[in-house]
């Protein structure tokens, strides 16, 4: 079978896939509460014919085909966010409901269609012989939504498996994605004085002493950086918040909420130096600080992550960008479009962390991702499920695939 028969082969498993794919959006599955939507990819991974199926101490379910020496992976996160008001909504988010060609629900696009098209292209490299000389791993990671690259910092920290390359399956809109802008949260504290708000002139504000503040960080984020592929440095304050004795109080205690995207050439410390630097201009005392996650997974396992979240960028001519650009070709008979994201995906641990090769491609638009009516288009799922299948074959038969 040549690459160009990929696309009918996967063409041939729609009904299961998407089926599949449909039952697992019907799960509702939070940060922290993936149990059942990861038991339900591990039965069908095994119902499918994967020779191994594990879940680590985190929560991922890991599941392999063949048994060779190189090794490649690919990434799904199962955890998706809340459904804030579902009067939003057209259907039930939770009913994985087919119309018209999509797939509608929460995790639709983000990213319960990666993890359907990556699951039975598994078994179509199993049942089509494309696995010589590799092993494949597909993995449902956990908690990207609230800690994007924790799932993947635990896994290659603690040595569960040790690719060398992976495809992330975050919604590209088919496009092959090399790189994405860092992240970073950051915390701004200012504490004051608190008496009975009748007579505030006898304490100190703490809102008074950090709201010039977020001027400051509006000016910065104007003056910050940009890199012609990865996009515009940025900063923006995305909590305000207080606390006192009462609502009859001058509040002795303030904080506003930082996120911050850093483009290519940014790095932790010297965002934080900007901050520090940008509320000293504006003559605010207060403490800047970086949050770590520290929230149990499924499993109740708790592994501290400090919310620093690297830019990682591809170059154009890695084994694994052409990869991903033969496989393109192979199957579908054009070279990709070649993009990044704009939102933030596990590469930041693989990558970013860790220097293990990744690339992105995926069912979906990204601008649907956290909106209401989320849906992901079948035929996406099905083109995405061929171009994962073509892909460790392409990256093993490049000539610099070797790492």
């Amino acid at each position: 079978m040549t690459q160009l028969d990929l696309h009918a082969a996967a063409r041939a498993l729609e009904a299961p896939m998407i089926a599949f794919l449909r039952d697992i959006v019907a799960i509702p599955s939070l940060s922290g509460q993936e149990e059942r939507v990861v038991r339900r990819v591990a039965a069908e991974m095994e119902r499918v014919g994967f020779d191994e199926v594990r879940i680590d101490g985190l929560g991922n379910v890991l599941g392999r085909i063949g048994d060779g020496p190189r090794v490649v992976a690919f990434d799904a996160h199962l955890d998706t966010v809340d459904v804030s008001d579902p009067a939003q909504w057209n259907c039930d988010p939770f009913t994985g409901k087919l119309e018209d060609g999509r797939v509608y629900g929460r995790g639709a696009v983000d990213q319960k269609a990666g993890m359907a098209g990556m699951v039975y292209a598994g078994k179509l490299m199993k049942d089509l012989g494309l696995l010589e000389g590799c092993q494949v791993w597909m993995v449902g990671s956990v908690m990207e939504e609230d800690c994007d690259g924790l799932c993947w910092h635990y896994i290659l920290q603690e040595r569960v498996l040790r690719p060398e390359v992976v495809v992330s399956t975050e919604p590209t809109g088919l496009t092959l994605t090399r790189g994405q802008r860092g992240r970073m949260e950051i915390r701004v504290t200012s504490h004051g004085v608190s008496c009975h708000g009748s007579a505030p002139e006898r304490g100190v504000n703490a809102v008074y002493k950090l709201a010039p503040a977020c001027a400051a960080i509006e000016a910065l984020n104007e003056r910050l950086g940009k890199d012609d592929f990865l996009g515009k440095g940025t900063c923006t304050v995305s909590l305000f918040q207080s606390l006192s004795p009462s609502l009859c109080a001058v509040p002795d205690k303030a904080e506003l909420h930082i996120d911050r995207r850093l483009t290519a050439g940014e790095t932790r410390d010297g965002a934080l130096r900007e901050v520090r630097e940008a509320l000293a201009a504006a003559g605010v005392e207060a403490e800047v600080w970086m949050l770590t996650y520290e929230v149990p997974a499924w499993t109740g396992l708790v592994y501290p992550m400090e919310k620093y979240y690297p830019t990682w960028l591809m170059p154009q001519d890695h084994p694994a960008v052409l990869a991903g650009v033969a496989a393109h070709e192979g199957v579908f008979g054009a070279p990709p479009v070649v993009s990044r994201w704009t939102f933030s995906t596990n590469g930041v641990a693989i990558n970013g962390l860790h220097g293990v090769p990744c690339v992105g491609f995926g069912p979906g638009q990204e601008a649907l991702a956290h909106a209401p009516n989320e849906y992901v288009p079948v035929d996406d799922v099905v083109r995405a499920c061929a171009f994962y299948t073509a892909f460790p074959q392409s990256f093993l038969n490049s000539d610099r695939g070797a790492t």
